[in-house]
Parts: C-alpha cells; sequence; structure tokens
C-alpha cells in the first residue's frame, strides 16, 4: 500500500510535520533536530495514520523500519497535540528476541541485555497483549534466569511464544496504542483536561539509546527551574545504567544533577557532559522560547537527546516563566500575558492544598469561591466565633447561609452548605471575603441537630472534628491537608501591570466593607462597582437597632431609630470613599427584605423580645405577619423604598454628608447612587424626586453644593425590555446578571444546585448559568437593553455588576457589545483583568 509521506515522516529538518497533524512531541523533537542537538532517528507518523491504525489499517511497517538500522531497537511514544491531553504509556526496547539478546551480551554484558530483554517483555504484555502485571511478580533480578522466566510466563498466560519477530511487535505495539487513545476511558481522561472530542494522536517511533551497557550510561531529565516556583534552579535525577525516565520514577540510588552534600551528581561524575546539557537547555530555552525539560540518555560516555518537554508548573511557577522570558527579551510582553489562564490565578490568590497531599475524598459539591482550608467542624456562626476568639481553624457547615451567619463567615477558615449554587449567599459572601466555598455538597448528608456530616462511605464526622474544604475543585477531605501558601510576588505584580496596560474595559469591584475595598485597591479595581448596603447592618450593634427600626409602627419612630443608624453609615461610606481616592463608588440602596433581620428559631425570637422590651408572643406575631410565600420576588429592593422611604432617605442623606466631608482638602468625589430591582419608570421618577429633595435639604443645611450620579441595577427581564424609559431618569445602568439569571430562566439560584449537573450532563443546559453567562437567552436581554438605553440616552454608561462580571466569557461579550465596565468580587478583579486584556491582545492581532 502506498503510504502519504506526510503520514510516515522521517524527523528531519524539513519534513512536512506540525502539531495540529503529528502532535507536539514530534513537533518538538523536529525542532531539536534543528537546533542540530543529538537525538536518535526518529519517525513522526502522523493523527490520520494512527486513526487509520486504531481500524485496523496498518500502514507498511517495512516503511517504518526502513528508516533504521537492521540492528536498532526501537521506542513507541504518544504524540498528541497538547501534551496535557496525555496518551498511551510509552513502549521500550522494541526488536528485542532470542537472537538480539545473545548480540548485545556479547556487546553489552548479559546482565545490561537481559535487563533490556525484560523491560520489553514485562512492557509489552502490560500494554500491549494487556496481561495483568502481578504475573511477573515471583521474577526475582534482572539476569538471563529472569529473562526465562518471563519468557515462560507469558507463553503460559497466551498460550503463545512471545513473538520474535521485529514487524510483528512493531505493528502489535501501534495498534495497541492506537486503539488505547480511541477508547471510551481515554476520550472521557482527555476531555475533562480541556482536549475536543476528536483529538487525534500522533506516534513517533525513535531509535533506542540503550543507557545500560559499559562505560558510563544511564538516563535522565533536566530543567533550569523550579517546578512549583519559576525560580532558577537546576533540577532532575540521573541514574545509572537505567533508562527513558527511570531516574523519576525510581529515585533510590540516582544522582543528583549538580554537587550535593547528600551524594554523588551528574557534575562530578560527567563534568563536560553536565555543561554540555546545561548549554543545551539555555538553548532550548531561547530557541524554543519556553522552559522545557531535557530528557537524557549517556551510552558510553556519548550524550543523547531524546525528548524535550514542557515543564508541568503550579501557577506562581507558570507566572514567574511567562514574566521571565519577556524580561529578557524572549518573548514579548503581550504573549506572556497570552500564556497565563486567567482562572489559574486562583492558585495564587489563595492557599491551595499541596499537588502531592494526600486527598481522602469524602464528598463533593460546586466549587462556588477558590483556595482551600482545614479547621473543625462548627455548625453556628456563634461556635465559628468561639473558635477565632481561640485562635482554632474552623469550617462553618450549614444547609444554607443567610445574613445573620456572616459575622460567623468571617470567623471561620472555610464554609460548606448542603444547598446553593455559584450566586447562593454563601458563594457571593464567600467570594467576596476570599474564604474557600462549597455550596450544593448533596453527596453528603447533613445532620444540623446532631451536628454531623454523613459520608458517601458511611463515615461519621461530629462537630469538632477535622476536615479540609477545597473550594477551588469542590472536594471535601477527611483531616487535616498539607498545603502551598497564596503567593503574589513581583512576578505577578508585573504581570497585572502588563494586563492593566493592554485592558480596553474598566474592572472594578463588588466591595462591601473597608476590608473589602482595601482588597480591591491592593488589586488595583478601578473603583467599586457594587457596595451592597445591606451587608453593613449585620454587625452586632447595628441588627438590634435595624430590629428596633422593622418594629416601628409609624414614620415618626422609624426615623428616629435611623436617626441612630446614620453616623453609622456615614462613617461607613467615608471610609470607602478614602481608601478608593475619588474612583468611582458605587451604593447601592438597600435591597433585601426585612425579614432577612428578623430570627426563625425560639431562642432568637426570645433574645429579640427582651432586646426590644415586648412581649415574646407579640414579637412572634410581628415576625409570622413579615414571611412572605417568595421574598425574594417580594417586598424588597426599590419596592421598599417606595413604601418604606425612611430607609432611602437615611441612607443617601449618609451619603451626602460622607462625601461632603470625605472631599476636604481631596479631589471632588462624585458618589453613584443605584436603585436595586427596577421595574417601571414611575418607580425610578417616585425615589429620585425624593433623593434630589435630600440633596437639596443636605446642600442648604451644610451649606456647599456636590454633585452625584443616580443610577438603576437591571435585575429584571421587564427593566431590561423598557431600559429605553428608564434610562431617561438615569446617569447609569448596571445589569445585576444574578437576579437577571435568576428571572429569565425562573430558576431559583439557591436550589438550582441541586439538578444542575444532571442538566449540564445530558446537554439541557451547556453550563451552569449562574457560572457561565447565558449569552443567549439572559445575553439577548442584556443586547436590547444597552440598544434601548443607549437610543433614549446616548451618554448613559452600562455595565454588569453580577458574579459573571468576573468570568472572561463574560467579559468578551461585555466588549462586544460596548459595556464600559465590569464589576466583580475583590479576588476575581485580577481574573478579570488578565481575561480582559487577552482579549484586547487578540482583537487586536486577529
Amino acid at each position: 500500500m502506498q503510504q502519504n509521506c506526510s503520514n510516515i515522516a522521517l524527523v528531519t529538518q524539513t519534513a512536512p510535520i506540525t502539531a495540529p497533524t503529528h502532535g507536539g512531541r514530534a513537533k518538538c523533537l523536529q525542532r531539536l533536530v534543528r537546533l542540530d542537538l543529538p537525538v536518535p532517528c526518529t519517525v513522526a507518523l502522523s493523527f490520520d495514520m494512527v486513526h487509520k491504525i486504531a481500524a485496523n489499517e496498518v500502514p507498511s511497517i517495512v516503511k517504518i523500519l526502513d528508516n533504521f538500522e537492521t540492528d536498532d531497537l526501537l521506542c513507541v511514544r504518544p504524540s498528541s497535540e497538547s501534551s496535557d491531553w496525555g496518551g498511551p504509556g510509552a513502549v521500550l526496547n522494541i526488536g528485542m528476541n532470542d537472537e538480539r539478546f545473545g548480540q548485545l551480551s556479547a556487546m553489552l554484558g548479559s546482565q545490561a541485555a537481559a535487563k533490556i530483554y525484560l523491560r520489553f517483555v514485562q512492557g509489552y504484555s502490560v500494554h500491549v497483549a494487556r496481561l495483568d502485571p502481578e504475573m511477573f511478580d515471583h521474577i526475582n533480578g534482572q539476569d538471563e534466569e529472569a529473562v526465562i522466566a518471563a519468557l515462560r510466563a507469558y507463553e503460559n498466560e497466551t498460550e503463545e511464544p512471545f513473538p520474535q519477530d521485529k514487524s510483528i511487535q512493531l505493528a502489535e505495539v501501534l495498534r495497541s496504542m492506537a486503539r488505547a487513545w480511541e477508547g471510551t476511558t481515554a476520550r472521557l481522561l482527555r476531555q475533562a483536561k480541556g482536549a475536543p472530542t476528536d483529538a487525534g494522536l500522533g506516534l513517533v517511533v525513535q531509535k533506542m539509546v540503550y543507557g545500560i551497557g559499559k562505560g558510563e550510561c544511564g538516563s535522565g531529565v533536566l530543567q533550569l527551574v523550579n517546578s512549583d516556583t519559576g525560580m532558577p534552579q537546576i533540577t532532575g535525577r540521573y541514574r545509572r545504567q537505567s533508562q527513558w525516565r527511570d531516574a523519576l520514577a525510581q529515585e533510590q540510588g540516582a544522582l543528583y544533577l549538580t554537587r550535593d552534600p547528600r551524594g554523588n551528581s551528574l557534575e562530578e561524575v560527567a563534568p563536560k557532559i553536565f555543561e554540555t546539557l546545561k548549554a543545551q537547555a539555555e538553548l532550548m530555552r531561547h530557541r524554543l522560547r519556553e522552559e522545557m525539560q531535557i530528557e537524557f540518555t549517556i551510552e558510553d560516555g556519548n550524550l543523547y537527546i531524546l525528548d524535550g518537554i514542557k515543564i508541568a508548573r503550579l501557577a506562581p511557577a507558570a507566572v514567574r516563566i511567562a514574566v521571565s522570558l519577556a524580561d529578557w527579551g524572549i518573548i514579548p510582553k503581550e504573549e506572556a500575558l497570552m500564556r497565563i489562564e486567567p482562572h489559574a490565578l486562583g492558585e495564587l490568590l489563595h492557599r491551595q492544598i499541596a499537588p502531592d497531599a494526600n486527598r481522602d475524598v469524602i464528598g463533593s459539591g460546586i466549587a462556588a469561591s477558590p483556595g482551600a482550608a482545614s479547621g473543625q467542624i462548627v455548625f453556628t456562626a456563634e461556635a465559628a466565633l468561639a473558635c477565632k476568639s481561640r485562635e482554632e481553624p474552623c469550617i462553618l457547615v450549614r444547609r444554607e447561609t443567610s445574613p445573620e451567619d456572616i459575622r460567623g463567615m468571617y470567623a471561620a477558615n472555610a464554609v460548606l452548605t448542603e444547598r446553593g449554587g455559584m450566586t447562593s449567599h454563601a458563594a457571593v459572601i464567600g467570594r467576596g471575603m476570599g474564604v474557600p466555598c462549597i455550596v450544593g455538597a448533596s453527596s453528603i448528608r447533613f445532620h444540623i441537630q446532631k451536628k454531623q456530616l454523613l459520608s458517601g462511605d458511611g463515615r461519621i464526622f461530629e462537630e469538632g472534628e477535622m476536615i479540609t474544604v477545597d473550594g477551588t475543585n469542590g472536594q471535601i477531605l477527611a483531616g487535616q491537608s498539607k498545603m502551598v501558601e497564596a503567593s503574589l510576588e513581583e512576578p505577578f505584580r508585573t504581570l497585572m501591570q502588563w494586563a492593566e496596560e493592554a485592558c480596553d474595559i474598566e474592572i472594578r469591584a463588588n466591595a462591601d466593607t473597608a476590608a473589602d475595598a482595601q482588597t480591591a485597591r491592593n488589586f488595583s479595581a478601578r473603583g467599586i462597582g457594587l457596595c451592597r448596603t445591606e451587608h453593613m447592618f449585620f454587625q452586632a450593634d447595628r441588627m438590634t437597632v435595624m430590629q428596633e427600626m422593622i418594629f416601628a409602627n409609624t414614620r415618626t419612630e422609624r426615623e428616629a431609630v435611623l436617626d441612630r443608624l446614620l453616623p453609622m453609615q456615614k462613617a461607613d461610606f467615608m471610609e470607602l470613599f478614602r481608601i478608593m481616592e475619588a474612583m468611582p463608588v458605587c451604593i447601592r440602596l438597600f435591597d433585601p427584605p426585612l425579614h432577612e433581620f428578623l430570627p426563625s428559631d425560639r431562642a432568637g425570637l426570645r433574645d429579640l423580645a427582651e432586646a426590644l422590651d415586648l412581649p415574646l408572643s407579640d414579637v412572634t406575631r410581628r415576625v409570622e405577619s413579615m414571611k412572605e410565600y417568595n421574598p425574594m420576588l417580594g417586598l424588597r429592593g426599590v419596592r421598599l423604598g417606595i413604601t418604606v422611604p425612611e430607609i432611602y432617605e437615611m441612607q443617601v442623606r449618609a451619603i451626602f454628608e460622607a462625601t461632603i466631608e470625605a472631599s476636604h482638602d481631596r479631589e471632588l468625589i462624585i458618589p453613584e447612587i443605584m436603585i436595586p430591582l427596577v421595574s417601571a419608570k414611575r418607580e425610578v421618577e417616585l425615589v429620585k424626586s425624593r433623593i434630589e429633595a435630600v440633596a437639596a435639604d443636605v446642600r442648604t443645611k451644610k451649606g456647599v453644593d456636590f454633585d452625584f450620579k443616580l443610577g438603576v441595577m437591571v435585575e429584571t427581564p421587564r427593566a431590561a425590555l423598557r431600559a429605553n424609559e428608564i434610562a431617561s431618569n438615569s446617569s447609569f445602568l448596571s445589569f445585576g446578571t444574578n437576579d437577571l439569571t435568576q428571572m429569565t430562566y425562573g430558576l431559583s439560584r439557591d436550589d438550582a444546585g441541586r439538578f444542575m449537573a444532571a442538566y449540564v450532563q445530558q446537554e439541557v443546559f451547556p453550563e451552569d448559568p449562574f457560572h457561565t453567562l447565558d449569552t443567549d437567552g439572559v445575553g439577548e436581554l442584556l443586547m436590547l437593553g444597552v440598544e434601548r438605553a443607549r437610543k433614549a440616552n446616548p451618554e448613559i454608561v452600562v455595565s454588569i455588576c453580577g458574579e459573571h462580571g468576573g468570568s472572561p466569557e463574560a467579559i468578551a461579550f461585555c466588549r462586544t457589545y460596548g459595556f464600559d465596565y465590569v464589576s466583580c468580587s475583590p479576588f476575581r478583579v485580577p481574573v478579570a483583568r488578565l481575561a480582559a486584556a487577552q482579549l484586547a491582545i487578540s482583537s487586536r492581532t486577529s
């Protein structure tokens, strides 16, 4: 059968080999050949050829073997387009048989020949014949007797002698590796790593360099930087009388590369080879524009380069390597930015479980806030506060969190809830605080009354026992795990500076407290895009005042109570203005239903009755009367501002007074005031008139003029559809995609986690719409809203301030449709900025 020359290609400097057709390994080997490095003879099989082999269309083996000497032994290794996608295990020493064993025994010695033959028999048996590796457990040593025993074991198991023909051996190895790649398990594994369904596999057939025999022989790997940190450090191992990557697989007895007081090193036993390796690694760095790991073999004092692999790296190393390569002029800054996956920055911003840590998984849920923490289980906010006072780490476990749990969330090291999704209360607050959080952990049974967790395998975890929450991948682990600390060193700051320079959309932060605002400033956010003022009321001293206001019966009584809250709110806003230094601060007026500030359990009701000096029965009846069937669609947001106007009046007065005082000796501050949950033009008109009345009163009493901007948070489909009417009374529209997604889909964001995985798995939705912006349905509402708002008010500023604001997909959408900025949790600002920079770079180069 005639073969396409590119389907079976000898790796030369000019061979028609590309990564999309032959895989990354084949292309890298060609680049090494172009650098005149000592690469053994190699033949590359294309994706198309391997696909045919899997379908039992085996190519001309003679055509492959014609590229090698008759006596050459061969190895076959996978070559996928991305090394991250993996592939079948390599098979070494193909062509070894009884005759060649005799020849090598004379050349290298019987023990070396036996070691080579035994490795091939075992590798072929396991990877090609699919035999159980335990069939060789009875074999001791690596001599001729061991080889005979291995051959006998193969024959006993397969009822046929071990193949002696090199052509048959190679054909079976190729067929086995091709079929393994196309198997269901392999396909699912690589898809989990981001590979497309139809990802191809190439194979490289390379002449074996024995690494075993007379003189200085062995194999090893070398790289110039540390894989965890990216810092300059020659790392790797060298093992005498070994092949392939034995030095890493069997570190006992391996030599260090550089001089080391703990043992011998390659630098000492073969100094010229060591210096040559270093020079070749430097050459590969500059010419391949990447930090590479060299796989090498030494045979009788001669050095051979078998492969060059992009080094595996943690996020801190990835950032340092990219920045260093740019600083050295090897790659441009733009390419350095493009090399970092935005979501990987979470590994730098938060503690993570060490890659080598033992993971005793007891359950899983939705990874709602990245990072990891270990601590003792507690089931109440009060218990979390008690642990914090004793300086003991804890994990707050709740069915779902509510505003009254916020103090406990601040005290806990991580949060775990049975219910909820990506935009549930625990998820949003956890991300804002930078606290690891897992929600929707339905694989674990929560016995809140018994203060127990029951894992799927039947283990019971009592309050006080230690667990670990991995908010990065959604796993809950038993016990305390080894951690890797967050790393925000100079390379990270440099990368963020470059990203800021490349960015063409503004990134703001959602910040509710001074601590949130300071975090936002530390990450160079360009203002606050959403300050949820209700979170300022959940401190203990303010909660009681809020409860008094709720129980007040007249406007006069409410105003009297709110007068006590005003200086607290004013101080909050002054601190935000001080931290943000005249950058925009968008303050959302009070949004949640009032019942969230009231207790629901008997003990809480009793405490409230005592605090208000009211009969318990009166307090219970009042609390019951305020309950709603669907509170998130009930008396909240602008509806509360219209029916109980004293709350908004107090808040805007605090904003205006803080603006005047914070503007002294500083650049002029212009606060942005946002009305939540608007559905109708008249709602805006009513609230606007009251806000302007308060502004006029403050100007008169203080004798100072000031300016402010008034806008609307678009969270309902009707607000998006009638944006032209709303825009006429607004300076800005900020789309709250959390509630807008909830109302568009008719989904509870707190309950969707119970079935969302099944929906995504069965392709009802491509992704969780609370995690990834639905650019079709919700996106159409956003497009219509922006288009209609700008027709009515061409100067209007539009943005996204929901949790989607930090996702690369949402930022791409916002850039396409001309949004002015996005706002996200403070710890997502770097992720959003890098994503925005990459999109800007891509648009300029496309």
